[in-house]
């Protein structure tokens, strides 16, 4: 059964690092998870390459590398009321980041056919 999400919608940011622990597994993986546990629409992690937050050193002033603890960016899409109450448990989840609630307009939102690889041939535009 496929979820129909269209229009009007919020987005949950959690910015965290890629070393941070919940539970005995990657804080990422378990925001992920929770998103699920709650039948969000969907939810994403993505790497980043390089960031500073609220907690980071001036490194000329400290002498000190930048962090290999990598920027994490995880995000869920849904209907505001479920947005809101996730956004309560990655809260309490995430013990030092950033935690947010964007307004968004979702255009499209379709799973892949898995029996059927050719309907996504068909929906791409022709040259």
């Amino acid at each position: 059964m496929t979820r129909e999400l269209e229009g009007t919608a919020k987005r949950l940011c959690a910015y965290v690092g890629e070393d941070e622990l919940y539970d005995d597994k990657p804080l990422y993986q378990a925001l992920v998870d929770q998103a699920r546990a709650q039948g969000c629409a969907g939810a994403t992690a993505l790497r980043g390459m390089a960031g500073f937050g609220a907690t980071s050193r001036d490194v000329a002033k400290h002498g000190l590398r930048m962090s290999t603890d990598r920027p994490v960016l995880v995000t869920a899409i849904d209907e505001p009321q479920r947005v809101a109450a996730l956004a309560e448990v990655w809260s309490a989840m995430v013990p030092c980041g950033l935690v947010t609630i964007e307004d968004i307009n979702v255009v499209r939102y379709a799973g892949r056919c898995a029996d059927d690889d050719s309907a996504l041939d068909a929906s791409a535009p022709s040259s």
